[in-house]
């Protein structure tokens, strides 16, 4: 399973101007209302570090596939928004990648081994989310 990812991503930036991370900014992005979310919580959907998340934005941003908005008020809050541009690319991008997800994964599992795959991923995805203190809060008596 190490490997899908280089795979994903390899297949992405040949058939695609994307990187696989590239792409799945721009993705999350796509399923949000109005097409914005503040960079705090697309590093999280992401699972990226702020510093990697600006730095792929700003490759983004100079392509004319999303733009940054800093939030009025107190805080450095930021946000970035998909634009048309970007939807365009993402769309396009969207029928190659389930492509290769369902040739790389989907496909050569049996119907018992998706299950399987499922509930190992809802399992380790608790264990995560369980000790991630933006998630689950330390509790205090």
């Amino acid at each position: 399973m190490i490997s899908l990812p280089a795979a994903l991503d390899a297949r992405m930036q040949r058939e695609t101007p994307l990187t696989f991370f590239e792409y799945m900014v721009l993705s999350v992005l796509s399923e949000q209302p109005e097409r914005t979310l503040q960079m705090s919580e697309l590093a999280t959907r992401t699972s990226a570090s702020l510093s990697r998340l600006s730095h792929v934005v700003g490759r983004l941003e100079k392509r004319c596939l999303l733009e940054r908005a800093r939030v009025p008020g107190a805080g450095r809050r930021t946000v970035a928004t998909l634009t048309e541009a970007g939807y365009r690319e993402v769309v396009a991008a969207a029928p190659g990648h389930v492509a290769a997800v369902r040739e790389y994964l989907i496909d050569v599992l049996e119907p018992h081994e998706l299950a399987t795959l499922r509930r190992i991923g809802i399992a380790v995805d608790a264990a995560i989310n369980r000790r991630r203190p933006d998630v689950d809060p330390p509790r205090t008596s």
